[in-house]
């Protein structure tokens, strides 16, 4: 299997909207995904980028490419730890989990925090996702228990 990771282009958004939409779907939530192409594309390839992604790209015995998977991250700032990467995002479509994908482009979330001098990662994870707690078991993560409160506001 000939799979690249590489840096995101907007024109992997069609692509990367597809497998946002598949997530979706796994998590039984597909009605949340409202927001627009147009908005999704701007946001990480406009003029100010608050997002970046990299994609996990297969090459095809055809010569064809398809986006299998992707991690999309932004920098937020923590007032005790400094600048930290966030993970909103790692998807890789269902016919292709299991094959490593996951771990390559997590590997090149951390390489990307090395480069960029951020002082870690982090990420949610839902508390029934048992194969995605499973993946990140792998990595050196902590875990927390309790203590805190998931709280969003729509404006």
């Amino acid at each position: 299997m000939n799979i690249i990771i590489r840096k995101a282009e907007a024109s992997d958004a069609k692509s990367m909207m597809g497998l946002i939409k598949e997530l979706a779907l796994f998590e039984k939530a597909p009605q949340e995904v409202t927001v627009s192409y147009e908005h999704f594309v701007d946001s990480g390839f406009g003029e100010n980028p608050v997002y970046w992604a990299y994609v996990a790209e297969l090459l095809n015995l055809d010569g064809t490419k398809v986006i299998v998977g992707f991690a999309l991250y932004y920098i937020r700032y923590s007032t005790w730890k400094g600048q930290r990467m966030y993970l909103e995002d790692i998807i890789v479509t269902e016919e292709y989990r299991g094959k490593g994908i996951g771990s390559r482009l997590i590997n090149q979330l951390i390489q990307v925090c090395k480069d960029s001098a951020l002082k870690g990662m982090c990420w949610q994870v839902l508390d029934w996702n048992t194969p995605a707690i499973n993946f990140y078991k792998k990595f050196p993560s902590v875990f927390f228990d309790g203590g805190w409160m998931n709280v969003q506001m729509d404006t």
